[in-house]
């Protein structure tokens, strides 16, 4: 099991708590806040290490405190050397099938997959090169029928 150390902490959102790992790793806690099931968490990942095996994730286990469960996942830390153009992201999701809903929200009626939450602190550029690291997608009923 990968030690977690609490003190290498960098950064939390909605859903998890993110501790450095060493210089080119970071790791992960994950309540699943965003998600009906375990089973959507885990459909999650699967869908962002297809679409972005850059920054892919490697589920290493679960953790318990204060009685919630976290899932523990690890990725390659990011570096960002200049701020994220979403209207950059925008064109690299509607390039790839994506039709912006709202705000910073995609839906590919093709795969019939939903992409969230894809603001300036969850895609990190570094050499004009986007990288999405906290991505949040869901699966439609469409897509159990293609």
């Amino acid at each position: 099991m990968t030690f977690i150390n609490m003190n290498a902490f960098i950064s939390s959102g909605a859903e998890q708590k993110v501790y450095l790992q060493n210089k080119h790793k970071v790791i992960k806690l994950n309540d699943t806040i965003y998600y009906e099931s375990w089973e959507d968490y885990l459909n999650n990942l699967l869908l962002h290490n297809y679409f972005f095996p850059d920054t892919a994730y490697q589920l290493i286990g679960f953790y318990e405190q204060k009685d919630i469960l976290y899932a523990v996942v690890e990725q390659k830390f990011v570096e960002s050397n200049s701020t994220t153009k979403l209207e950059y992201v925008g064109e690299f999701l509607i390039s790839n099938g994506f039709i912006n809903t709202r705000n910073n929200d995609y839906f590919n009626p093709e795969a019939g997959i939903i992409l969230e939450d894809l603001h300036d602190e969850n895609v990190l550029t570094f050499d004009s090169n986007l990288f999405f690291i906290d991505t949040v997608f869901y699966l439609t009923e469409a897509f159990y029928k293609l």
